[in-house]
């Protein structure tokens, strides 16, 4: 078989401006065809204003070259295309047939884009809200299921996630919540200095502890380790193709991943919320040693004294539904992960920054609640 370069030349015929082709116009041949046009085009000192092309001397042709023609000729669907074989002129038909112009390129001022932006984001959290309120009824439905059939619960990985959450966490949260206690106590006394009254420094620790800070910090901690560490570790398995396999076999993974992690975070949480509450009141009280002449002896026995138990009820009745809130996003932004490892990482920051989001919404909501109860 042949292998002629390609050639192209324009003359003029009859007055009309013709461009010659022959030899060989497939894919394999158009390298630096470029070229060879732009000095012919030098040669022969005119433009590319033909509407007429000879392919006669065309050998071999595929849709490549077809097309390459065709744009070199400088026309489109209108060219006149004369060939010496019947199954180039087809091929020539076929590729003007379906010729067409590029899209214009969209020009869009900032507040169309802004607009943009913002209905995607709608539609994209409407999408979100509605997948999340199935995966927590799929859950609910699980959850049910398995308090009929006890066995069907796995202790021991509940034990096993529940060491990771709360044991492996205490002592990050007892550090935080023990400095917030001290700034709590140290700000403070220096406000309250200015009107005689730093001794309600010690209300202010305690309320502020037991009813905001100890919940909503520990689960601000939790939410950005436990959350993110759900979501590394189911969405890894969706990348090995663990989670298809299980499905595969039979076995549902709300039942085995995401139930158990969520039983261990709601009773790990309040734990984990008690511990910090105890940090808080210890930081509290080692600033009013330095800044007021407290001593701890003292310190509790006020607390006793002018805070009431239900400010410590109010931070632990939001500690489980906190605690719920960050397992199941974690989880279910696990179950998302399609693909590689970037989606991993993509939606492990993903679902921290919504568990914070939904945890402070929720706190927001709480807070409305208790001050309608006069709680």
């Amino acid at each position: 078989m042949s292998d002629v370069e390609p050639t192209i030349h324009y003359t003029m015929r009859a007055g009309k401006p013709v461009v010659e082709i022959g030899g060989n116009w497939t894919v394999l041949h158009l390298r630096g065809i470029r070229q060879k046009v732009a000095k012919e085009l030098q040669a022969a000192g005119t433009g590319r204003t033909a509407r007429a092309v000879d392919a006669s001397g065309v050998e071999r042709l595929d849709t490549a070259g077809a097309l390459e023609i065709l744009l070199l000729a400088g026309g489109g669907r209108d060219t006149e295309v004369k060939t010496r074989e019947q199954r180039h002129a087809d091929l020539f038909k076929v590729v003007q047939d379906n010729m067409c112009s590029a899209m214009p390129e969209r020009h869009m001022n900032w507040f169309a884009h802004w607009l943009e932006e913002v209905g995607q984001n709608t539609v994209h959290f409407y999408h979100q809200v509605i997948n999340l309120c199935a995966f927590f009824g799929e859950i609910l439905v699980v959850f049910v299921e398995a308090c009929l059939q006890p066995r069907r619960f796995r202790i021991n990985v509940v034990v096993r996630q529940m060491y990771e959450v709360w044991v492996r966490a205490l002592v990050i949260v007892g550090v935080l919540c023990f400095l917030i206690g001290v700034v709590i106590a140290y700000q403070g006394v220096q406000q309250l200095k200015q009107f005689g009254a730093e001794t309600f420094t010690v209300e202010a620790v305690g309320i502020g502890m037991f009813r905001e800070l100890g919940v909503l910090l520990t689960a601000i901690i939790v939410a950005g380790r436990s959350g993110s560490a759900f979501t590394a570790q189911i969405g890894t398995m969706q990348v090995n193709q663990e989670v298809d396999a299980m499905r595969t076999i039979g076995l549902n993974p709300i039942e085995w991943l995401v139930l158990p992690r969520i039983v261990a975070l709601v009773v790990s949480l309040p734990l984990l919320t008690f511990w910090g509450d105890i940090a808080g009141l210890l930081g509290g009280a080692v600033a009013c040693t330095f800044y007021l002449d407290f001593t701890f002896v003292q310190f509790f026995d006020r607390l006793r004294d002018t805070v009431g138990i239900w400010h410590f009820y109010t931070g632990m009745i939001k500690a489980p539904v906190f605690g719920m809130v960050i397992a199941i996003i974690g989880c279910f932004e696990g179950l998302q992960v399609k693909g590689s490892a970037e989606s991993v990482g993509q939606l492990t920051t993903k679902a921290v920054v919504e568990s914070i989001f939904c945890v402070i919404v929720l706190d927001a909501v709480f807070s409305i609640i208790f001050l309608l109860a006069n709680v």
